[in-house]
């Protein structure tokens, strides 16, 4: 099928940034927020990542106006109706996911598809709760979306041929590189990276090295762009301690727990850049 028109729920970081790269792939893109103040802040958001990028140069003039003439943002689900695909990309949380495809079913086309961005919940799962299944999958980008280059395509067990193919030309036409990931949590990416996160914060307590000397290790030794514990906090502590706890009560493998620590500084609000204060302190 023919996509033209696109719809993302949530204008968050990386809502904005899925809303951006469809409308700066010539998609007619519409953006969902449940009130305008966030809505506003997400769509500021894009257009000063746009100006950046002018400044900078590495964004044409014409480029940026194209991209944002494209772009525009809604707090209703009416006016998600006449969208060909719709990326959801709230808060990790399976009820609120639901309500958001109960919502927009009783406004979009049969022929819709729907796709979450979920980095760890169950695709199929999520599928079950529409009255689309075959037209349903996971669509997992990564931050920041307008500079990452990979995209997990992701198969519910309903999901149809016909769905996956068109949702795996769509993420080639944002200039993506996209994969195809199993419905299992974590996906292909976070599978692999989660346990090495972990394991990292298990050694710290353990006394194998200051944060610095651990981070500077697997830099310089490894040629990772980010030791463990920036990207950590980077990523989010809690965004981290919740897949983590997702794919341990799916696997109950020691490599998947979270370690005490990472318990202690979620429940003290050290989330990482985001909240000012992670392993490292981002405090101005």
């Amino acid at each position: 099928m023919t996509i033209k028109t696109v719809g993302v729920v949530g204008c968050g970081l990386m809502g904005s940034g899925i809303a951006q790269v469809c409308a700066a792939s010539g998609y007619k893109t519409i953006v969902r927020e449940v009130g305008d103040v966030v809505l506003q802040k997400g769509l500021g958001r894009v257009k000063k990542f746009l100006d950046d990028g002018v400044a900078k140069g590495k964004v044409a003039p014409e480029a940026r106006d194209t991209t944002l003439a494209n772009l525009s943002g809604t707090t209703t689900f009416e006016a998600l109706k006449d969208c060909d695909l719709i990326i959801e990309a709230i808060v990790e949380n399976l009820d609120e996911k639901r309500q958001i495809y109960a919502g927009l079913e009783t406004v979009v086309g049969a022929h819709t598809i729907f796709l979450s961005n979920t980095s760890s919940l169950c695709i199929t799962e999520l599928a079950a709760s529409t009255k689309r299944p075959d037209k349903f999958g996971g669509l997992h980008f990564f931050n920041p979306v307008p500079i990452m280059k990979l995209v997990e395509v992701i198969r519910a067990l309903t999901t149809s041929d016909e769905t996956y193919q068109t949702v795996f030309a769509f993420a080639q036409s944002l200039g993506k590189e996209p994969i195809t990931a199993p419905d299992r949590p974590g996906f292909i990416v976070n599978r692999l990276l989660v346990p090495y996160l972990l394991d990292a914060i298990r050694a710290y307590e353990n006394g194998l090295g200051t944060l610095e000397d651990i981070d500077k290790g697997m830099k310089l030794g490894c040629g990772y762009p980010m030791g463990p514990f920036t990207l950590l906090d980077f990523v989010g502590l809690d965004t981290t301690y919740y897949i983590a706890n997702i794919m341990f009560e799916e696997f109950r493998e020691p490599a998947y727990a979270p370690p005490p620590l990472l318990k202690r500084m979620v429940l003290a609000g050290r989330m990482g850049r985001k909240s000012g204060r992670g392993f490292y302190s981002y405090e101005k």
